[in-house]
């Protein structure tokens, strides 16, 4: 009786022992090392730079156990930040660093707004690490707008931080950045969207549709005395403080107010207000669980 027992216990045994081992690395074979790659356009503005500061703590704060960095895209600001001795990585040159870290497992998340011409060049990029083979998997996380859900908590979001001074009748006009790419329909449908919650919001853009000729038609033709002008970008750097509530008389503000449209800038990018990082947060999220 004792032998019968004996030899099933053995074979469960040797199919536990077996289980274990190719549950495990095998031999020559790296574990699995996880890492994430924060990519902006950048800015040179010191003021601006709070909002990746932001962006950054609050990926920390979802994803404690995974090692963050960054690379900015634009190499203009790149060069602009190595004359005051701040050296930033462009994408390519951040992954390739990763890889001789070691890193098996990488989510390279954009913190574009939307997937437009630079979001086109970081695919290109992934994708020709990705064919390389030195990672075991490679990730690209989707930008701001990205999806319908994305749209909706964008129009929640943009609810969430009109700033409470704003009376009844002002209007809310959001600076976008635009682009010639076919994704600049994003900003269209983001005031499509708002104008259902509340009329008198506005979405703009500095190179796309809708422009600012647009928009002062469209508050004159509401008969509207005052504007909160707010940039719809990651940041409050260059367009924001220039293009937008510049002095400069080509600035939407010196426009606006020329029109009869007294103008309150408010300087505060996007990912200065946890409603919006949440959003760029939940697609790392979505991109860690591919790897």
């Amino acid at each position: 009786m004792k032998t019968k027992f004996l030899i099933p216990m053995a074979i469960l045994i040797l199919m536990f022992c077996s289980g274990i081992a190719f549950a495990s690395p095998g031999k020559g074979e790296k574990a699995k090392k996880p890492g994430i790659l924060l990519v902006a356009f950048g800015s040179s503005e010191a003021s601006a730079r709070v909002s990746f500061e932001d962006i950054e703590a609050k990926t920390r704060q979802a994803c404690p156990d995974i090692p963050i960095f960054w690379a900015y895209s634009s190499g203009i600001i790149r060069a602009k930040l190595a004359k005051q001795g701040i050296v930033l990585d462009s994408p390519q040159t951040a992954l390739a660093k990763m890889m001789d870290q070691g890193f098996t497992h990488v989510v390279v998340q954009s913190l574009q707004t939307i997937p437009g011409t630079m979001y086109d060049g970081l695919v290109k990029t992934v994708d020709g690490f990705a064919s390389m083979g030195k990672f075991k998997k490679i990730v690209l996380g989707a930008p701001l707008l990205d999806s319908q859900k994305d749209m909706e908590k964008a129009v929640d979001a943009v609810l969430k931080t009109i700033p409470k001074d704003r009376k009844k009748g002002e209007a809310v006009v959001l600076m976008g950045h635009g682009t010639h790419h076919p994704a600049n329909a994003f900003y269209a449908a983001l005031m499509f969207q708002l104008q259902l919650k509340d009329p008198n919001i506005f979405v703009g853009t500095v190179e796309g549709y809708p422009e600012i000729k647009e928009i002062k038609t469209w508050l004159g033709a509401k008969k509207i005395k005052k504007a909160w002008l707010i940039p719809f970008m990651s940041v409050a750097g260059d367009h924001a403080k220039n293009d937008m509530a510049g002095s400069g008389k080509d600035s939407w503000q010196s426009i606006l107010t020329r029109a009869g449209i007294q103008c309150k800038s408010v300087l505060k990018g996007t990912a200065e207000f946890d409603a919006f990082i949440g959003i760029w947060v939940a697609h790392i999220k979505v991109a860690l669980h591919q790897i």
